[in-house]
């Protein structure tokens, strides 16, 4: 009540016609008719904005190679860990990203869906235009800044209807994930040399451009957020601090530096910590498998006399219709099964077991593929390993913050969720930390054992702190949990 006595007259005045303003607006929005094919044509925009959010978190990777060959040419055999320090420009523009999803609760999901999407084909657009290092770097940016919000998932939790809602999300994530075989369907029809590697970005930035206008012409602001916008703005002063009030106590024990302090008084989240920082020394599996499939296969045959140099094995299996890109279609096949597969491991049989056995395979599949690639297997099997091993990774990122979830009381979930992403990403930062100098040093070529020796260990650490030092959380009451179940 104190601001709002402090307010002249005047600005008291133009605050509350601000208000009823906003009011009429949500009233009209809301008051849109919704014809029965609105949910039908609703997915299939959301589904384009999935696809275009799966290509732009991955096509970088994908094309890994070219680009370094391309725009780092000058810096020869150290080209990959050049381009790596790209990769760590990205995470303050990550970090910032959090801040701004969180505006969504202010002026609405459809709106940063807008923008979000268009952000992502306006990042792949300048990098399709990139004629030097400089724009290659703002779109990279870019991307790295619009991908995490992920607000399509928030946009059908809160559009589709209740029953029907794990389903949707399950289908559409699903289709998102296999359209990563347009990345190399693009590279085989447009990619005739390496240095025509920006041409693979033209369409799905189109994709992007054409999802943003569909969803600015028929999208429908979401219900949940216009009833949850309409009931505050109705509220009187009084009401709002009485809520306010309210949510402080409940929330009394939050934030970042509480929830660690939790965390390391309790035995489950001190262990579960420890061994998301250790399994993700493997992130830069995801980051390095494309130039891991290429250097693998070029060492290969380089040493079978199949090309006189590494630069042109590399060529030759880069190729628009080379093995790498025929690995890559098989890829996205074998990251969807993977990540479908826990879901049902995980309610079937328990997160702990879940969990130990996507590190395992996560373990498996990435020696299986390492070798697979530097003894030239079958390159479609390779790529259904790779993407094996990435899904099987992500899943278990999944499972441990699912883990941490659950063994938290409400007043602290959110806070101590959010704090096991920062540990996370500090296990991401280490492990590139650690490559990219040593990358620097050994040449491009070592990429595939140096990424190995430093991922095996933290995710076989991760398997085994797993299945010794946590303990199964299914079933677990949300409401009554404490953490002190297993001190």
């Amino acid at each position: 009540m104190a601001n709002v006595k402090a307010l002249s007259p005047d600005r008291q005045r133009k605050a509350a016609l601000k208000k009823q303003r906003e009011i009429a607006k949500w009233e009209k929005e809301k008051a849109r008719p919704r014809r029965n094919t609105y949910l039908i044509y609703m997915l299939f925009m959301i589904c384009l904005v999935f696809i275009t959010d799966m290509i732009a978190s991955e096509i970088c990777r994908q094309m890994k190679t070219e680009i370094a060959k391309d725009l780092f040419a000058a810096y020869g055999d150290q080209s990959l860990s050049k381009i790596g320090m790209i990769d760590l420009l990205s995470f303050p523009c990550i970090a910032v990203s959090l801040f701004y999803k969180t505006l969504s609760d202010r002026y609405g999901r459809r709106l940063f869906l807008i923008i979000n999407t268009f952000g992502m084909g306006l990042g792949m657009t300048l990098i399709h235009l990139s004629g030097n290092i400089l724009m290659y770097v703002i779109g990279f940016c870019i991307i790295s800044f619009f991908v995490p919000n992920d607000m399509q998932v928030v946009y059908v939790m809160e559009t589709a209807p209740e029953k029907h809602r794990a389903k949707v999300l399950s289908v559409v994530r699903s289709a998102a994930t296999f359209s990563l075989m347009l990345i190399p369907l693009f590279r085989r029809i447009f990619m005739h040399e390496l240095s025509q590697w920006r041409m693979v970005f033209l369409v799905p930035a189109v994709i992007g451009f054409f999802a943003t206008f569909l969803m600015l012409l028929f999208a429908r602001e979401t219900d949940v957020f216009i009833d949850s916008r309409l009931r505050y703005l109705r509220m009187s002063d009084e009401e709002i601090q009485a809520e306010k009030a309210k949510k402080d106590v409940q929330n009394a024990q939050g934030g970042f530096f509480n929830a660690l302090k939790f965390a390391m008084r309790h035995k489950q989240h001190r262990w579960l910590f420890i061994l998301m920082a250790f399994h993700n020394l493997g992130f830069i599996i995801t980051m390095n498998y494309q130039t891991m499939l290429s250097y693998g296969y070029a060492g290969h045959l380089t040493a079978s006399g199949g090309a006189s140099t590494l630069d042109r094995a590399l060529e030759t299996v880069n190729a628009s219709n080379g093995v790498v890109t025929q690995a890559l279609f098989l890829f996205a096949v074998g990251s969807a099964v993977f990540q479908l597969l826990f879901g049902f491991v995980s309610d079937k049989l328990g997160r702990k077991p879940a969990g130990a056995m996507m590190s395992a395979l996560t373990f498996t599949t990435l020696l299986l593929f390492t070798f697979g690639a530097k003894l030239a297997w079958n390159p479609y099997f390779v790529g259904f390993l790779t993407g094996a091993c990435v899904g099987s990774f992500t899943s278990v990122g999944d499972i441990n913050v699912m883990m941490m979830s659950e063994s938290t009381p409400t007043n602290l979930r959110s806070s101590v969720t959010s704090s096991a992403y920062v540990i996370e990403a500090l296990g991401t930062f280490v492990g590139m930390a650690v490559s990219l100098p040593l990358l620097g040093v050994f040449g491009d070529s070592a990429v595939s054992a140096l990424t190995l020796c430093i991922s095996a260990p933290g995710i076989l650490i991760g398997l085994i702190l797993v299945l010794l030092k946590t303990h199964e959380t299914r079933g677990m009451d949300l409401d009554a949990v404490t953490g002190c179940e297993w001190d």
